[in-house]
Protein backbone atom coordinates (compact mmCIF):
# COMPACT_ATOMS: atom_id res chain seq x y z
CA UNK A 1 0.00 0.00 0.00
CA UNK A 2 1.69 3.22 -1.17
CA UNK A 3 0.51 6.57 0.01
CA UNK A 4 0.68 9.62 -2.22
CA UNK A 5 -0.14 13.22 -1.41
CA UNK A 6 -0.87 15.87 -4.00
CA UNK A 7 -1.08 19.57 -3.28
CA UNK A 8 -2.63 21.79 -5.89
CA UNK A 9 -2.72 25.55 -5.47
CA UNK A 10 -4.40 27.96 -7.82
CA UNK A 11 -4.48 31.68 -7.26
CA UNK A 12 -7.08 32.15 -9.95
CA UNK A 13 -9.61 29.45 -9.37
CA UNK A 14 -10.97 27.86 -12.55
CA UNK A 15 -14.61 27.29 -13.08
CA UNK A 16 -16.17 23.88 -12.82
CA UNK A 17 -16.24 23.70 -16.59
CA UNK A 18 -12.49 23.29 -16.54
CA UNK A 19 -12.88 19.95 -14.79
CA UNK A 20 -16.11 18.50 -16.11
CA UNK A 21 -15.23 18.78 -19.78
CA UNK A 22 -17.45 21.77 -20.72
CA UNK A 23 -16.13 24.18 -23.30
CA UNK A 24 -13.84 26.99 -22.36
CA UNK A 25 -11.82 29.38 -24.51
CA UNK A 26 -8.23 28.05 -24.58
CA UNK A 27 -5.59 30.35 -23.09
CA UNK A 28 -3.45 32.43 -25.42
CA UNK A 29 -0.21 30.69 -26.19
CA UNK A 30 2.88 32.21 -24.61
CA UNK A 31 4.88 33.46 -27.61
CA UNK A 32 8.20 33.45 -25.78
CA UNK A 33 7.77 29.84 -24.61
CA UNK A 34 6.65 28.92 -28.12
CA UNK A 35 9.78 30.47 -29.67
CA UNK A 36 12.02 28.59 -27.21
CA UNK A 37 10.24 25.28 -27.84
CA UNK A 38 10.36 25.67 -31.62
CA UNK A 39 14.05 26.59 -31.66
CA UNK A 40 14.98 23.67 -29.39
CA UNK A 41 12.84 21.25 -31.39
CA UNK A 42 14.48 22.26 -34.66
CA UNK A 43 17.47 20.12 -33.66
CA UNK A 44 15.24 17.14 -34.53
CA UNK A 45 15.56 18.17 -38.19
CA UNK A 46 18.97 16.48 -38.03
CA UNK A 47 17.54 12.99 -37.49
CA UNK A 48 14.71 13.47 -39.99
CA UNK A 49 17.09 14.72 -42.67
CA UNK A 50 19.43 11.79 -42.14
CA UNK A 51 16.64 9.20 -42.36
CA UNK A 52 15.08 10.84 -45.42
CA UNK A 53 18.30 11.46 -47.32
CA UNK A 54 19.64 7.94 -46.76
CA UNK A 55 16.57 6.40 -48.38
CA UNK A 56 17.63 7.90 -51.71
CA UNK A 57 21.40 8.07 -51.21
CA UNK A 58 21.66 4.31 -50.56
CA UNK A 59 21.32 3.43 -54.24
CA UNK A 60 24.02 5.90 -55.32
CA UNK A 61 26.42 4.88 -52.52
CA UNK A 62 26.00 1.22 -53.48
CA UNK A 63 26.90 1.96 -57.11
CA UNK A 64 29.77 4.38 -56.41
CA UNK A 65 31.54 2.48 -53.62
CA UNK A 66 30.66 -0.97 -54.99
CA UNK A 67 29.25 -2.32 -51.74
CA UNK A 68 26.72 -5.07 -51.12
CA UNK A 69 23.07 -4.90 -50.02
CA UNK A 70 24.09 -6.10 -46.56
CA UNK A 71 26.65 -3.29 -46.20
CA UNK A 72 24.06 -0.72 -47.28
CA UNK A 73 21.59 -2.19 -44.78
CA UNK A 74 24.13 -1.79 -41.98
CA UNK A 75 25.11 1.70 -43.14
CA UNK A 76 21.50 2.88 -43.15
CA UNK A 77 20.53 1.50 -39.75
CA UNK A 78 23.77 1.78 -37.78
CA UNK A 79 23.26 5.47 -37.00
CA UNK A 80 20.39 4.47 -34.72
CA UNK A 81 22.69 2.14 -32.80
CA UNK A 82 25.33 4.84 -32.53
CA UNK A 83 22.70 7.28 -31.26
CA UNK A 84 22.24 4.99 -28.25
CA UNK A 85 25.61 6.23 -27.05
CA UNK A 86 24.60 9.85 -27.56
CA UNK A 87 21.26 9.51 -25.79
CA UNK A 88 22.90 7.72 -22.84
CA UNK A 89 25.51 10.47 -22.54
CA UNK A 90 23.02 13.31 -23.03
CA UNK A 91 21.07 12.68 -19.82
CA UNK A 92 24.08 13.07 -17.55
CA UNK A 93 25.55 15.85 -19.71
CA UNK A 94 22.34 17.89 -19.41
CA UNK A 95 22.42 17.50 -15.62
CA UNK A 96 26.00 18.76 -15.56
CA UNK A 97 26.07 21.64 -18.06
CA UNK A 98 22.37 22.38 -18.52
CA UNK A 99 19.75 21.67 -21.14
CA UNK A 100 20.66 24.60 -23.39
CA UNK A 101 24.38 23.81 -23.78
CA UNK A 102 23.53 20.15 -24.36
CA UNK A 103 21.53 21.23 -27.44
CA UNK A 104 24.58 23.20 -28.64
CA UNK A 105 26.75 20.09 -28.16
CA UNK A 106 24.26 18.04 -30.21
CA UNK A 107 24.43 20.47 -33.13
CA UNK A 108 28.23 20.66 -33.07
CA UNK A 109 28.65 16.86 -33.08
CA UNK A 110 26.20 16.36 -35.95
CA UNK A 111 27.95 19.14 -37.90
CA UNK A 112 31.22 17.21 -37.69
CA UNK A 113 29.51 13.95 -38.64
CA UNK A 114 27.83 15.47 -41.70
CA UNK A 115 31.17 16.84 -42.92
CA UNK A 116 32.84 13.46 -42.47
CA UNK A 117 30.08 11.77 -44.47
CA UNK A 118 30.18 14.39 -47.21
CA UNK A 119 33.95 14.02 -47.69
CA UNK A 120 34.04 10.21 -47.25
CA UNK A 121 36.34 8.49 -49.74
CA UNK A 122 35.44 4.90 -48.87
CA UNK A 123 33.00 2.77 -46.91
CA UNK A 124 35.04 2.79 -43.68
CA UNK A 125 35.32 6.62 -43.70
CA UNK A 126 31.58 6.85 -44.35
CA UNK A 127 30.89 4.54 -41.40
CA UNK A 128 33.01 6.76 -39.15
CA UNK A 129 30.96 9.78 -40.25
CA UNK A 130 27.79 7.84 -39.41
CA UNK A 131 29.21 7.11 -35.96
CA UNK A 132 29.87 10.79 -35.20
CA UNK A 133 26.52 11.91 -36.63
CA UNK A 134 24.76 9.20 -34.60
CA UNK A 135 26.17 10.58 -31.36
CA UNK A 136 24.78 14.00 -32.27
CA UNK A 137 21.39 12.53 -33.18
CA UNK A 138 21.21 10.77 -29.80
CA UNK A 139 21.94 14.01 -27.98
CA UNK A 140 19.35 15.96 -30.00
CA UNK A 141 16.57 13.39 -29.62
CA UNK A 142 16.93 13.19 -25.86
CA UNK A 143 17.34 16.86 -24.98
CA UNK A 144 14.88 18.70 -27.28
CA UNK A 145 11.63 17.30 -25.76
CA UNK A 146 12.99 17.51 -22.20
CA UNK A 147 13.95 21.18 -22.58
CA UNK A 148 10.65 22.05 -24.24
CA UNK A 149 8.57 20.26 -21.59
CA UNK A 150 10.43 22.06 -18.80
CA UNK A 151 9.97 25.49 -20.37
CA UNK A 152 6.38 25.12 -21.61
CA UNK A 153 3.35 26.07 -19.47
CA UNK A 154 0.96 23.19 -18.75
CA UNK A 155 -1.74 24.70 -20.99
CA UNK A 156 0.38 24.30 -24.15
CA UNK A 157 2.91 21.62 -23.21
CA UNK A 158 1.44 19.07 -25.63
CA UNK A 159 1.48 21.62 -28.44
CA UNK A 160 5.10 22.59 -27.85
CA UNK A 161 6.57 19.19 -27.05
CA UNK A 162 5.09 17.74 -30.24
CA UNK A 163 7.39 20.00 -32.28
CA UNK A 164 10.37 17.59 -32.26
CA UNK A 165 8.27 15.19 -34.33
CA UNK A 166 7.16 18.09 -36.55
CA UNK A 167 10.77 18.85 -37.35
CA UNK A 168 11.72 15.19 -37.74
CA UNK A 169 9.05 15.04 -40.45
CA UNK A 170 10.27 18.31 -41.93
CA UNK A 171 13.78 16.88 -42.01
CA UNK A 172 12.55 13.72 -43.75
CA UNK A 173 10.85 15.83 -46.41
CA UNK A 174 13.99 17.96 -46.88
CA UNK A 175 16.01 14.76 -47.21
CA UNK A 176 13.69 13.48 -49.94
CA UNK A 177 13.87 16.82 -51.77
CA UNK A 178 17.67 16.74 -51.45
CA UNK A 179 17.69 13.24 -52.98
CA UNK A 180 15.68 14.41 -55.95
CA UNK A 181 17.68 17.62 -56.44
CA UNK A 182 21.21 16.21 -56.14
CA UNK A 183 20.37 13.04 -58.08
CA UNK A 184 21.10 15.02 -61.25
CA UNK A 185 24.79 15.47 -60.28
CA UNK A 186 27.51 12.99 -61.29
CA UNK A 187 27.38 9.73 -59.32
CA UNK A 188 30.45 10.43 -57.15
CA UNK A 189 29.18 13.90 -56.17
CA UNK A 190 25.43 13.41 -55.79
CA UNK A 191 25.32 11.29 -52.62
CA UNK A 192 28.15 13.29 -51.02
CA UNK A 193 26.19 16.53 -51.44
CA UNK A 194 23.05 14.80 -50.15
CA UNK A 195 24.79 13.82 -46.90
CA UNK A 196 27.11 16.82 -46.49
CA UNK A 197 24.43 19.49 -46.80
CA UNK A 198 23.12 18.37 -43.37
CA UNK A 199 26.03 20.25 -41.78
CA UNK A 200 24.53 23.65 -42.65
CA UNK A 201 21.38 23.64 -40.45
CA UNK A 202 23.20 21.99 -37.52
CA UNK A 203 25.69 24.82 -37.01
CA UNK A 204 23.00 27.50 -37.50
CA UNK A 205 20.81 25.82 -34.87
CA UNK A 206 23.70 25.48 -32.40
CA UNK A 207 24.35 29.23 -32.62
CA UNK A 208 20.65 30.15 -32.42
CA UNK A 209 20.09 28.08 -29.27
CA UNK A 210 22.53 30.34 -27.36
CA UNK A 211 19.83 33.03 -27.45
CA UNK A 212 17.43 30.78 -25.50
CA UNK A 213 17.09 30.79 -21.69
CA UNK A 214 18.12 27.82 -19.59
CA UNK A 215 15.45 25.44 -18.30
CA UNK A 216 13.94 26.82 -15.05
CA UNK A 217 13.89 23.34 -13.54
CA UNK A 218 17.60 22.84 -14.14
CA UNK A 219 18.28 26.31 -12.70
CA UNK A 220 16.40 25.40 -9.52
CA UNK A 221 18.41 22.18 -9.19
CA UNK A 222 21.54 24.33 -9.33
CA UNK A 223 20.17 26.62 -6.61
CA UNK A 224 19.74 29.59 -9.00
CA UNK A 225 16.25 30.55 -7.84
CA UNK A 226 16.43 34.13 -9.08
CA UNK A 227 17.33 33.09 -12.63
CA UNK A 228 14.64 30.39 -12.58
CA UNK A 229 12.00 32.89 -11.44
CA UNK A 230 12.86 35.30 -14.27
CA UNK A 231 12.60 32.53 -16.86
CA UNK A 232 9.26 31.36 -15.44
CA UNK A 233 7.84 34.89 -15.55
CA UNK A 234 8.65 34.95 -19.28
CA UNK A 235 7.38 31.46 -20.14
CA UNK A 236 4.29 31.09 -17.90
CA UNK A 237 0.82 32.20 -18.97
CA UNK A 238 0.41 34.38 -15.85
CA UNK A 239 2.52 35.66 -12.98
CA UNK A 240 0.47 33.54 -10.57
CA UNK A 241 1.19 30.43 -12.63
CA UNK A 242 4.91 31.25 -12.62
CA UNK A 243 4.93 31.48 -8.83
CA UNK A 244 2.96 28.24 -8.51
CA UNK A 245 5.33 26.43 -10.87
CA UNK A 246 8.34 27.76 -8.98
CA UNK A 247 6.88 26.52 -5.68
CA UNK A 248 6.23 23.08 -7.19
CA UNK A 249 9.76 22.84 -8.60
CA UNK A 250 11.30 23.96 -5.29
CA UNK A 251 9.29 21.31 -3.44
CA UNK A 252 10.39 18.63 -5.92
CA UNK A 253 14.03 19.75 -5.55
CA UNK A 254 13.83 19.69 -1.73
CA UNK A 255 14.14 23.47 -1.29
CA UNK A 256 11.97 25.05 1.45
CA UNK A 257 8.98 26.84 -0.06
CA UNK A 258 9.59 29.96 2.06
CA UNK A 259 13.15 30.31 0.69
CA UNK A 260 13.22 33.37 -1.59
CA UNK A 261 16.94 34.03 -1.97
CA UNK A 262 18.66 34.66 -5.31
CA UNK A 263 20.84 31.57 -4.91
CA UNK A 264 20.75 28.66 -2.47
CA UNK A 265 22.88 25.63 -1.78
CA UNK A 266 21.41 22.42 -3.24
CA UNK A 267 22.81 19.02 -2.20
CA UNK A 268 25.20 17.70 -4.87
CA UNK A 269 23.21 14.48 -5.16
CA UNK A 270 20.17 16.44 -6.34
CA UNK A 271 21.96 18.93 -8.59
CA UNK A 272 24.33 16.55 -10.40
CA UNK A 273 21.95 13.67 -11.07
CA UNK A 274 23.86 11.13 -8.97
CA UNK A 275 21.80 8.29 -7.54
CA UNK A 276 19.24 8.53 -10.34
CA UNK A 277 19.94 5.07 -11.75
CA UNK A 278 19.29 3.56 -8.35
CA UNK A 279 15.90 5.28 -8.13
CA UNK A 280 15.01 4.41 -11.72
CA UNK A 281 16.14 0.81 -12.02
CA UNK A 282 17.18 -0.74 -8.71
CA UNK A 283 14.70 0.55 -6.13
CA UNK A 284 11.88 2.36 -7.97
CA UNK A 285 8.63 3.25 -6.24
CA UNK A 286 5.44 1.77 -7.78
CA UNK A 287 4.76 5.12 -9.46
CA UNK A 288 8.27 5.39 -10.93
CA UNK A 289 8.13 1.79 -12.12
CA UNK A 290 4.82 2.49 -13.89
CA UNK A 291 6.29 5.66 -15.41
CA UNK A 292 9.32 3.74 -16.67
CA UNK A 293 7.17 0.98 -18.18
CA UNK A 294 4.95 3.57 -19.90
CA UNK A 295 7.89 5.60 -21.24
CA UNK A 296 9.87 2.63 -22.49
CA UNK A 297 6.73 0.94 -23.85
CA UNK A 298 5.58 3.86 -25.98
CA UNK A 299 9.05 4.29 -27.50
CA UNK A 300 9.47 0.57 -28.09
CA UNK A 301 6.18 0.32 -29.98
CA UNK A 302 6.79 3.57 -31.85
CA UNK A 303 9.73 1.97 -33.67
CA UNK A 304 8.75 -1.72 -33.51
CA UNK A 305 5.71 -0.96 -35.67
CA UNK A 306 8.06 -0.28 -38.61
CA UNK A 307 7.92 3.46 -39.29
CA UNK A 308 11.65 3.98 -39.93
CA UNK A 309 11.70 0.89 -42.12
CA UNK A 310 8.89 2.26 -44.30
CA UNK A 311 10.51 5.69 -44.54
CA UNK A 312 14.03 4.38 -45.16
CA UNK A 313 13.08 1.70 -47.68
CA UNK A 314 10.08 3.35 -49.33
CA UNK A 315 11.81 3.40 -52.76
CA UNK A 316 12.30 -0.38 -52.53
CA UNK A 317 8.69 -0.87 -51.40
CA UNK A 318 7.46 1.12 -54.40
CA UNK A 319 9.80 -0.85 -56.66
CA UNK A 320 8.33 -4.08 -55.29
CA UNK A 321 4.86 -2.68 -56.00
CA UNK A 322 5.80 -2.19 -59.66
CA UNK A 323 7.32 1.30 -60.00
CA UNK A 324 10.62 0.89 -61.85
CA UNK A 325 11.52 4.47 -62.85
CA UNK A 326 14.07 6.05 -60.45
CA UNK A 327 12.49 9.50 -60.87
CA UNK A 328 9.01 8.17 -60.11
CA UNK A 329 10.25 6.28 -57.04
CA UNK A 330 11.92 9.45 -55.68
CA UNK A 331 8.78 11.50 -56.39
CA UNK A 332 6.68 8.90 -54.56
CA UNK A 333 9.00 9.16 -51.55
CA UNK A 334 8.58 12.95 -51.62
CA UNK A 335 4.83 12.31 -51.32
CA UNK A 336 5.58 10.17 -48.23
CA UNK A 337 7.45 13.12 -46.72
CA UNK A 338 4.57 15.49 -47.49
CA UNK A 339 2.06 13.11 -45.86
CA UNK A 340 4.19 12.82 -42.71
CA UNK A 341 4.68 16.58 -42.46
CA UNK A 342 1.03 17.55 -43.08
CA UNK A 343 -0.53 14.98 -40.74
CA UNK A 344 1.69 15.99 -37.82
CA UNK A 345 -0.31 19.25 -37.68
CA UNK A 346 -3.34 17.29 -36.40
CA UNK A 347 -1.66 16.35 -33.15
CA UNK A 348 0.22 19.64 -32.88
CA UNK A 349 -3.00 21.65 -32.70
CA UNK A 350 -5.26 19.16 -30.91
CA UNK A 351 -3.09 17.47 -28.26
CA UNK A 352 -3.99 20.09 -25.65
CA UNK A 353 -7.67 20.12 -26.66
CA UNK A 354 -8.53 16.45 -27.12
CA UNK A 355 -5.84 14.89 -24.93
CA UNK A 356 -3.08 12.36 -25.56
CA UNK A 357 -5.06 9.12 -25.38
CA UNK A 358 -7.84 9.69 -27.98
CA UNK A 359 -5.37 10.83 -30.65
CA UNK A 360 -2.89 8.08 -29.80
CA UNK A 361 -5.47 5.28 -30.00
CA UNK A 362 -6.96 6.63 -33.25
CA UNK A 363 -3.46 6.91 -34.72
CA UNK A 364 -2.47 3.32 -33.89
CA UNK A 365 -5.80 2.03 -35.17
CA UNK A 366 -5.14 3.70 -38.53
CA UNK A 367 -1.65 2.20 -38.61
CA UNK A 368 -2.98 -1.32 -38.04
CA UNK A 369 -5.56 -1.03 -40.83
CA UNK A 370 -3.11 0.47 -43.34
CA UNK A 371 -0.41 -2.12 -42.57
CA UNK A 372 -2.82 -5.04 -42.98
CA UNK A 373 -4.07 -3.60 -46.29
CA UNK A 374 -0.53 -2.89 -47.53
CA UNK A 375 0.62 -6.41 -46.66
CA UNK A 376 -2.42 -7.91 -48.43
CA UNK A 377 -1.86 -5.83 -51.58
CA UNK A 378 1.85 -6.73 -51.70
CA UNK A 379 0.88 -10.41 -51.37
CA UNK A 380 -1.43 -10.04 -54.39
CA UNK A 381 1.32 -8.32 -56.40
CA UNK A 382 3.78 -11.05 -55.44
CA UNK A 383 1.36 -13.74 -56.64
CA UNK A 384 1.15 -12.08 -60.11
CA UNK A 385 4.83 -11.49 -60.93
CA UNK A 386 4.27 -11.16 -64.67
CA UNK A 387 1.41 -8.66 -64.48
CA UNK A 388 1.44 -4.95 -63.71
CA UNK A 389 -1.64 -4.40 -61.56
CA UNK A 390 -2.24 -0.63 -61.66
CA UNK A 391 -4.95 -0.73 -59.00
CA UNK A 392 -2.58 -2.57 -56.67
CA UNK A 393 0.22 -0.05 -57.29
CA UNK A 394 -2.12 2.86 -56.52
CA UNK A 395 -3.48 1.15 -53.40
CA UNK A 396 0.05 0.30 -52.24
CA UNK A 397 1.14 3.95 -52.50
CA UNK A 398 -2.08 5.08 -50.78
CA UNK A 399 -1.52 2.66 -47.87
CA UNK A 400 2.09 3.78 -47.39
CA UNK A 401 0.89 7.39 -47.27
CA UNK A 402 -1.93 6.43 -44.88
CA UNK A 403 0.46 4.54 -42.61
CA UNK A 404 2.98 7.36 -42.30
CA UNK A 405 0.13 9.88 -41.96
CA UNK A 406 -1.54 7.87 -39.17
CA UNK A 407 1.81 7.54 -37.40
CA UNK A 408 2.54 11.26 -37.67
CA UNK A 409 -0.85 12.36 -36.35
CA UNK A 410 -0.43 10.45 -33.08
CA UNK A 411 2.15 7.84 -32.11
CA UNK A 412 5.06 9.78 -33.65
CA UNK A 413 4.77 13.02 -31.65
CA UNK A 414 2.96 11.64 -28.59
CA UNK A 415 5.83 9.28 -27.75
CA UNK A 416 8.12 12.30 -27.32
CA UNK A 417 5.47 14.39 -25.54
CA UNK A 418 4.50 11.63 -23.13
CA UNK A 419 7.97 10.48 -22.13
CA UNK A 420 9.18 14.05 -21.59
CA UNK A 421 6.36 14.94 -19.18
CA UNK A 422 5.78 11.87 -16.99
CA UNK A 423 9.16 11.45 -15.23
CA UNK A 424 9.69 13.18 -11.86
CA UNK A 425 12.05 16.18 -11.92
CA UNK A 426 15.22 14.49 -10.67
CA UNK A 427 14.72 11.48 -12.93
CA UNK A 428 13.57 13.31 -16.06
CA UNK A 429 16.80 13.75 -18.00
CA UNK A 430 18.16 10.25 -17.52
CA UNK A 431 14.71 8.63 -17.67
CA UNK A 432 14.14 10.29 -21.03
CA UNK A 433 17.60 9.12 -22.06
CA UNK A 434 16.56 5.50 -21.43
CA UNK A 435 13.44 5.99 -23.56
CA UNK A 436 15.45 7.49 -26.42
CA UNK A 437 17.95 4.63 -26.18
CA UNK A 438 15.12 2.08 -26.55
CA UNK A 439 13.67 4.10 -29.43
CA UNK A 440 16.97 4.16 -31.34
CA UNK A 441 17.74 0.51 -30.55
CA UNK A 442 14.45 -0.65 -32.06
CA UNK A 443 14.85 1.67 -35.04
CA UNK A 444 18.34 0.32 -35.67
CA UNK A 445 17.22 -3.30 -35.42
CA UNK A 446 14.36 -2.70 -37.88
CA UNK A 447 16.50 -0.74 -40.32
CA UNK A 448 19.33 -3.29 -40.36
CA UNK A 449 17.15 -6.39 -40.58
CA UNK A 450 14.28 -5.36 -42.88
CA UNK A 451 15.90 -6.50 -46.15
CA UNK A 452 16.85 -9.83 -44.61
CA UNK A 453 13.39 -10.15 -43.03
CA UNK A 454 11.44 -9.69 -46.23
CA UNK A 455 13.80 -12.01 -48.12
CA UNK A 456 13.17 -14.66 -45.45
CA UNK A 457 9.38 -14.35 -45.03
CA UNK A 458 8.41 -12.13 -48.03
CA UNK A 459 7.75 -8.40 -47.94
CA UNK A 460 4.04 -8.92 -47.26
CA UNK A 461 4.90 -11.19 -44.33
CA UNK A 462 7.14 -8.46 -42.90
CA UNK A 463 4.27 -5.97 -42.96
CA UNK A 464 1.83 -8.46 -41.43
CA UNK A 465 4.37 -8.78 -38.59
CA UNK A 466 4.48 -4.98 -38.18
CA UNK A 467 0.67 -4.91 -38.16
CA UNK A 468 0.50 -7.46 -35.33
CA UNK A 469 3.01 -5.44 -33.29
CA UNK A 470 0.95 -2.26 -33.85
CA UNK A 471 -2.20 -4.10 -32.69
CA UNK A 472 -0.41 -5.21 -29.51
CA UNK A 473 0.66 -1.60 -28.91
CA UNK A 474 -2.97 -0.44 -29.08
CA UNK A 475 -3.85 -2.81 -26.22
CA UNK A 476 -0.80 -1.63 -24.22
CA UNK A 477 -1.67 2.05 -24.63
CA UNK A 478 -5.35 1.57 -23.85
CA UNK A 479 -4.56 -0.36 -20.67
CA UNK A 480 -1.52 1.32 -19.10
CA UNK A 481 -1.24 4.93 -20.27
CA UNK A 482 -3.14 7.56 -18.21
CA UNK A 483 -4.29 10.84 -19.73
CA UNK A 484 -1.82 13.62 -18.80
CA UNK A 485 -3.37 16.63 -20.52
CA UNK A 486 -3.40 19.82 -18.45
CA UNK A 487 -1.39 18.57 -15.47
CA UNK A 488 1.79 20.26 -14.28
CA UNK A 489 4.95 18.19 -14.49
CA UNK A 490 5.24 18.14 -10.70
CA UNK A 491 1.63 16.90 -10.34
CA UNK A 492 2.06 14.03 -12.81
CA UNK A 493 3.22 11.22 -10.53
CA UNK A 494 -0.18 10.85 -8.83
CA UNK A 495 -1.60 9.24 -11.99
CA UNK A 496 0.95 6.45 -11.98
CA UNK A 497 1.49 3.44 -9.75
CA UNK A 498 -1.89 1.74 -10.09
CA UNK A 499 -1.20 0.41 -13.61
CA UNK A 500 -4.49 -0.63 -15.29
CA UNK A 501 -6.51 0.85 -12.37
CA UNK A 502 -5.35 4.41 -13.11
CA UNK A 503 -8.86 5.40 -14.29
CA UNK A 504 -10.31 5.14 -10.78
CA UNK A 505 -7.44 7.28 -9.45
CA UNK A 506 -8.05 9.94 -12.11
CA UNK A 507 -11.79 9.91 -11.39
CA UNK A 508 -11.25 10.47 -7.64
CA UNK A 509 -8.81 13.26 -8.36
CA UNK A 510 -11.20 14.94 -10.78
CA UNK A 511 -14.13 14.75 -8.32
CA UNK A 512 -12.04 16.30 -5.56
CA UNK A 513 -10.88 19.06 -7.90
CA UNK A 514 -14.47 19.89 -8.84
CA UNK A 515 -15.55 20.11 -5.18
CA UNK A 516 -12.57 22.28 -4.26
CA UNK A 517 -12.97 24.54 -7.29
CA UNK A 518 -16.61 25.28 -6.49
CA UNK A 519 -16.16 25.54 -2.73
CA UNK A 520 -19.33 23.49 -2.40
CA UNK A 521 -21.55 26.28 -3.70
CA UNK A 522 -20.55 26.61 -7.36
CA UNK A 523 -18.64 29.86 -6.82
CA UNK A 524 -14.96 30.70 -7.34
CA UNK A 525 -13.43 31.86 -4.08
CA UNK A 526 -9.94 33.14 -4.90
CA UNK A 527 -7.18 30.81 -3.74
CA UNK A 528 -7.82 27.10 -3.60
CA UNK A 529 -5.66 24.62 -1.74
CA UNK A 530 -6.42 21.01 -2.48
CA UNK A 531 -4.94 18.17 -0.46
CA UNK A 532 -5.81 14.70 -1.64
CA UNK A 533 -4.73 11.64 0.26
CA UNK A 534 -4.89 8.60 -1.99
CA UNK A 535 -3.98 5.02 -1.24
CA UNK A 536 -2.85 2.92 -4.16
CA UNK A 537 -2.55 -0.85 -3.90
Amino acid sequence: MAEQKVVVENHQTPAVGDFDGSSKKPPRRNKYAMACGILASMTSVLLGYDVGVMSGANEYIEKDLHVSDSQIEILAGIINMYSLIGSAMAGRTSDWVGRRYTIVIAGAIFFAGALFMGFATNYAFLMFGRFVAGIGVGYALMIAPVYTAEVAPASSRGFLTSFPEVFINTGVLLGYVSNYGFSKLPLHLGWRFMLGVGAIPSILLAVGVLAMPESPRWLVLQGRLGDAKRVLYKTADTKEEAELRLADIKEAAGIPLECDEETVQVPKMKSSGSGVWRELLLHPTPAVRHVLIAGIGIHFFQQASGIDTVVLYSPRIFEKAGITSTDKKLLATVAVGVSKTVCILISTFYLDRLGRRPILLASVGGMVLSLVTLASVLAVINSHPDEKLMWAIVLCIAMVLTFVGSFSMGLGPIAWVYSSEIFPLRLRAQGSGICVAVNRLMSGINSMTFLSLYKAISISGAFFLFASIAAASWVFFFTLLPETRGRTLEDMEVLFGSYHRWRSVAKKLKNNEIRSATGGDGKNNGEVRLAIMMHVD
